[in-house]
């Protein structure tokens, strides 16, 4: 297989997991993560091991992949890796944003809030934009993003992430609308609560949330990071052309349960 895949946030939880799938299932693995001190050298070995398992395709680039700065250097040398291949998926993976309240003694300041919601969403927009510009976005090519439940409920310090998701999935559902009559799809993944990194940063309350998702859950466990890869890998397929400005649920019926929050 010749096609590629650009992964923004690709070193752990989601992306990890993603890279790590579509890299056994014969896809060249383009990944942005921005780490430092020892999870930075994790990146560096997952790269290892992801190239062990696809032949060596592999680029890893450590920086940060909301800039406007980094889409402009780093999409030619992308269109000089891929050649004539296709890039098959941009999947946006990044979770880094503030973690707190809108209102309050301490609440989000503008410059959190605009950061967050560029972040974790509309950078989504600006990358597609260029990729598609640029022509690696073709037939058969797919745009993704990560969402998840709480982008309809209030919880306690999750209100910027929430907008910023809000504003992806809606960026998406556009995207999927404008380019859906060249064969490019978009649609959002919403997992269900997850043990991950990003997760013990949105509340430090997660022990308790894992618990109860555990009870709610309709199949009585957590989403694992290796269910939400294997459902991009199926959206890959083509099959799965047809599917387009949706959100498909990765959570085993969570979203149909009652609220733990």
């Amino acid at each position: 297989m010749k096609e590629w895949v650009l992964i923004l946030g690709c070193s752990t939880g989601h992306g990890g997991a993603t890279a790590k799938r579509l890299a056994e299932d014969g896809y060249g693995i383009l990944g942005f993560h921005f780490d430092r001190s020892e999870v930075k050298r994790k990146a560096l070995a997952f790269k290892d091991e992801l190239a062990e398992i696809n032949g060596g395709r592999v680029h890893f680039w450590n920086v940060n992949a909301a800039s406007i700065e980094t889409m402009d250097e780093y999409i030619p040398k992308i269109k000089d890796i891929i050649g004539n291949s296709i890039l098959k998926l941009l999947l946006h993976s990044i979770a880094f944003g503030t973690t707190m309240n809108l209102l309050g003694e301490k609440h989000v300041s503008r410059k959190q809030m605009d950061m967050t919601v560029h972040v974790m969403g509309t950078s989504l927009l600006y990358w597609t934009q260029k990729l598609h510009d640029a022509g690696l976005l073709c037939k058969g090519s797919r745009v993704m993003g990560f969402t998840s439940e709480g982008n309809y409920v209030a919880m306690e310090g999750y209100g910027p992430v929430s907008v910023a998701k809000v504003a992806m999935e809606a960026i998406i559902r556009q995207i999927g609308w404008e380019l859906g009559q060249y064969g490019i799809t978009a649609n959002s993944i919403q997992a269900g609560v997850t043990p991950t990194r990003a997760l013990t940063k949105i509340s430090d309350r997660w022990e308790d949330w894992i618990e109860r998702t555990e009870y709610r859950n309709p199949m009585k466990r957590t989403t694992t990071p290796e269910d939400v890869a294997g459902t991009v890998s199926l959206l890959l397929r083509p099959e799965a052309d047809f599917i387009n400005c949706s959100t498909i649920y990765c959570d085993g019926g969570e979203h149909r349960s009652g609220r733990i929050y």
